[in-house]
């Protein structure tokens, strides 16, 4: 680790604190779905991720930027999620984990100086009040499938987003809480779906709670 910038030292030692996390046991090997009897479990994820494969690729330099391996650590909290039902105690534990992942996330990359990477090696631009209303809009336009995969994007990446009233059963999105690179995937997503005419997804589907289709700002 001494050849490596400061950033890279403190994603390594990130995941490894992570990787020592004593509730952190489910996600440090790959799913035994064989041994488990989940025989549906390839159908359901489609890419598994693990810990263990976070750390081994970080040390083999396999990763491009430390967004890359935080978006792998991101996959492990959302297949756990897809796979496991809503308020179950796997996915109640990958949704803390996932919380507890961004708000270190977002400290390291303050305290290390690294900005929103756009994938072409660009900084993403904070969004405008004119972008977070053509979002919002955008929302009426996609199916209560396609909504249920933002919500569950939403979860994994960026949690403060979301405004849940256990009350009413419903979950509302708070524009102003989503980072700038996490909105540019968000809508990303969002207008390709519309783009098609809303083909569905089967990610979040069939989930417990109402999904309410609008967007505020704080």
């Amino acid at each position: 680790m001494a050849n490596l910038s400061p950033e890279w030292q403190a994603m390594s030692k990130l995941v490894s604190q992570f990787y020592a996390k004593a509730d952190a046991e489910p996600f440090r090997e790959p799913v035994d779905w064989q041994a488990l009897g989940l025989f549906d479990y390839p159908q359901v994820i489609k890419k598994p991720m693990d810990l263990g494969l976070v750390k081994k690729k970080l040390n083999e330099g396999k990763y491009k930027t430390i967004h890359d391996a935080a978006d792998d650590i991101r996959l492990i909290w959302k297949n756990c999620m897809a796979y496991n039902a809503d308020g179950s105690d796997f996915y109640n534990l990958a949704q803390t984990m996932a919380k507890r992942f961004e708000e270190k996330f977002e400290k390291l990359c303050s305290q290390n100086d690294v900005g929103g990477y756009s994938g072409e090696g660009g900084h993403i631009e904070e969004p405008t009040i004119e972008d977070k209303r053509a979002f919002a809009k955008s929302l009426y336009k996609i199916t209560k499938e396609e909504l249920g995969k933002v919500i569950t994007d939403l979860e994994t990446k960026c949690p403060k987003a979301l405004v849940k009233n256990s009350a009413e059963d419903e979950v509302e999105i708070n524009v102003d809480n989503i980072s700038a690179v996490i909105f540019n995937e968000i809508v990303d997503y969002v207008n390709s779906c519309a783009g098609v005419g809303g083909s569905g997804s089967s990610v979040g589907a069939g989930r417990k709670k109402k999904v309410v289709k609008r967007a505020r700002q704080s």
